[in-house]
């Protein structure tokens, strides 16, 4: 008995020794900050489009922008950081906002560039210093925040809690999905955007598990043609990339028609440059949804939608 004992605690070591390995080796094949590495001073000016309407919301508007911070009692957030239109200062309007879910490894502080370009369109634009967002948790505790500004914030009375948005990338794109759909607070957001969000069979192995069909708002999903996000395995036996187009495919057809959706991949971009890549399209979808803006919806609807004919993007398919 004694000896059949041992030989099964052998076994389930090396299971577990295999598990790690397992891991660790997904783990490893995760850009750090799925497109964020690249968002320094000015990186907006480096990209370039021949669409008008994707040049114009890649680059910054014209709302000067502020910021502030807060001291979270949560050790991973650590910081809930919001920038925001300076103008909101000296005003009783309200202004639309925006949750940033980080990439793997890649605090709010590492891609600070990011944020006061996205608020200079009218966004109050929040992220935090979590570097591991899959499972939503943290976005979810950073919004109960936000719903509860401190009073004697700038910020309070401020924000139009019914036109808010929820942005995230790599796993924060995982992160987004999750904190819409496995949290009461989710209810809040108004729209979605994810860059080259983790396929599902990843995310179930990482732990940040979740199900695209229960998405009930307006999505906007994209990711890159490069072979970090798309080997060309087939993601179910081996490791796909962060963001094949086959999970893309999936996820958007698994989301009900009733629900506005657009897929679209980068051409020719890895998985590092999808923030970039995508930044024109992400801002123009959130001012679409959140502030109501006809001429941003021209990118996404009707027959003649700007992104239908933009040499940028490739596999396009949509439901408006």
């Amino acid at each position: 008995m004694r000896k059949v004992m041992k030989i099964v605690l052998i076994l389930l070591g090396v299971v577990l020794i295999l598990l790690i390995a397992v891991f660790f080796y997904i783990k490893s094949k995760l850009p750090n900050g799925g497109g964020n590495n690249d968002i320094t001073e000015g990186y907006y000016e480096r990209f370039q489009s021949d669409e008008p309407l994707e040049m114009r919301y890649a680059n910054p508007s014209s709302f000067e922008t502020s910021y502030t911070e807060f001291t979270s009692d949560n050790e991973s957030i650590g910081k809930v950081r919001v920038w925001y239109p300076t103008e909101l200062e000296g005003s009783d309007k309200i202004w639309p906002m925006i949750m940033v879910v980080n990439a793997s490894g890649t605090p709010a502080s590492s891609y600070e560039p990011f944020f006061p370009r996205l608020a200079s369109w009218g966004f109050v634009v929040v992220g935090n210093e979590d570097g591991q967002t899959g499972n939503g948790q943290t976005a979810s505790i950073t919004l109960d925040f936000m719903l509860n500004v401190p009073s004697d914030s700038v910020l309070a009375r401020k924000i139009d809690y019914h036109n808010m948005g929820i942005i995230g990338y790599s796993q924060g794109g995982a992160g987004a999905i999750c904190a819409v759909t496995k949290y009461e607070n989710g209810a809040y957001y108004k729209a979605m955007f994810t860059g080259s969000a983790a396929y599902p069979t990843l995310a179930r192995n990482m732990g940040w598990e979740y199900d695209a069909s229960r998405v009930t708002i307006p999505y906007f999903m994209v990711a890159g043609t490069g072979k970090s996000d798309d080997s060309g395995s087939d993601p179910e036996t081996s490791y796909g990339g962060v963001s094949p187009l086959s999970a893309l495919t999936s996820n958007y057809n698994s989301i009900s028609d009733d629900v506005q959706k657009v897929r679209a991949r980068a051409v020719g971009a890895e998985h590092e440059q999808m923030l970039m890549r995508s930044d024109g399209y992400m801002t123009a979808w959130m001012l679409y949804q959140l502030a109501g803006d006809e001429e941003a919806a021209a990118v996404f609807v009707g027959e003649n939608a700007e992104i239908l004919h933009n040499n940028n993007w490739q596999d396009v398919e949509k439901n408006q």
